[in-house]
């Protein structure tokens, strides 16, 4: 480290004598410090208390030029305890005068093209491009070569994203935005049907479209039995009960008021009852947490037809759960109303099953269209006041042709 005094005197500096400078330079120790020439600076404010000792020297070689200042964060730490002194000898007469002195720490002074006095383009950029910045200049080779790797997927990723757009308007001008709409639509079909009861389009007979044993087996159909007993001997004052609890379906309660007087028939659409406020119930819940979800009162191998066929599996939480996931909501929907159908007689209320159910009149109308179901309007039903209708799904035959869903319907325009 190179050591350089100097003693200087300011033009009508109010001290006598200013005191003088021992200067280190941070990057190395000079080949012929007595080459240097300096030249000090003093603040302006000179009645300041504290600006008026502020100072700055700079220097210049023939490769940098350097300055140092004793105030602010890159000032010399020198404790503000000690004084400095520097000493000058005369060899003639062996006397020293001692002068008062301070450390200046010289820094090279990069040129301006390198650290531009106008930061605001640097501070108007992300922070990510500023550690980018900083990663070009000092990061590792392991850092440096990451970023190369990202700037050239930012690139991969705009290059595919305007062929992709390309190819969207290409494929646009070519087929016309009706006929992509349609596909669309039809895919939209198609994710419904997977999830619809099997269907027999060469039936003679309505029943036979959507069958009773794809619905309920015959060892299904037995278990019922003894839960439904319950249901084919009801009376008047259970049913107003149960109404007033809510724990049966506005559905099963308007067709328990017509159950057959014929002891088979009336058994048979207990038990259609039973199930069908079951699925409904069912398809409230979200995840499967029990067992049983239905309670102990349901049959096992009815507990164990609605894990199988009508849940999805999902992994949460380190273990694998049942869940009712939209589609299989839509499956139970379309059970449901396929159920409805055979209990009366290929004709049902779509109205009382989408507000059991807690859907919306559009979701149940795709469904039941995807059923094959003609859907007419019914003025003034029980429930609904004179001006509100209710929507009737019937199945006949033949099949009306398979259409998509409606999706976005028109809007109604405002004059």
């Amino acid at each position: 480290m190179a050591t350089a005094t100097a003693i200087w005197r300011y033009r009508g500096d109010p001290e006598p004598e200013l005191p003088a400078a021992l200067v280190r330079f941070a990057n190395g120790r000079l080949e012929r410090p007595d080459s240097l020439r300096f030249a000090a600076y003093r603040h302006r404010e000179a009645t300041h208390p504290r600006k008026k000792h502020h100072r700055i020297l700079v220097s210049e070689t023939e490769r940098l030029c350097y300055v140092g200042h004793n105030f602010g964060t890159d000032g010399t730490k020198c404790s503000s305890l000690c004084r400095y002194f520097v000493g000058v000898l005369d060899r003639s007469s062996g006397q020293m005068e001692v002068y008062n002195a301070e450390i200046f720490n010289m820094q090279p002074l990069l040129s301006d093209n390198m650290i531009p006095d106008d930061t605001k383009e640097y501070q108007k950029k992300s922070y990510r491009e500023k550690m980018d910045l900083c990663i070009e200049a000092f990061g590792t080779s392991k850092q440096k070569r990451a970023l190369s790797s990202r700037r050239m997927n930012a690139v991969g990723s705009d290059i595919v994203s305007t062929a992709v757009t390309k190819a969207a308007a290409n494929v646009i001008d070519a087929k016309g935005v009706t006929a992509l709409m349609q596909d669309v639509a039809q895919d939209d079909v198609q994710s419904i049907s997977a999830f619809l009861p099997p269907c027999h389009e060469d039936a003679d007979r309505p029943e036979h479209v959507y069958r009773f044993e794809d619905i309920l087996s015959p060892a299904e159909y037995e278990a019922l039995r003894v839960p439904a007993a319950t249901l084919a001997s009801i009376s008047e004052e259970e049913m107003d009960k149960r109404a007033e609890e809510r724990s049966l379906c506005s559905f099963v309660l308007e067709e328990l008021k017509f159950l057959p007087t014929d002891e088979k028939s009336r058994d048979h659409k207990a038990r259609c009852l039973w199930f069908l406020d079951t699925l409904i119930k069912f398809s409230q819940q979200k995840v499967i947490k029990k067992k049983n979800p239905m309670g102990p009162e349901c049959p096992h191998i009815i507990s164990k037809k609605l894990m199988k066929n009508f849940t999805s599996l999902t992994y949460n939480n380190g273990s694998i759960q049942n869940f009712i996931s939209a589609s299989m909501k839509a499956k139970i929907t379309a059970y449901v109303i396929a159920l409805a159908l055979h209990i009366n007689n290929f004709q049902t209320d779509l109205t009382i099953l989408q507000n059991d159910m807690k859907l919306s009149e559009s979701r149940i109308l795709d469904i039941a269209k995807a059923l094959r179901l003609k859907v007419s309007k019914v003025k003034g039903l029980v429930g609904l006041e004179k001006d509100q209708h209710h929507k009737l799904g019937t199945l006949s035959l033949p099949l009306p042709t398979q259409k998509a869903p409606e999706g976005q319907r028109k809007r109604k325009k405002m004059r």
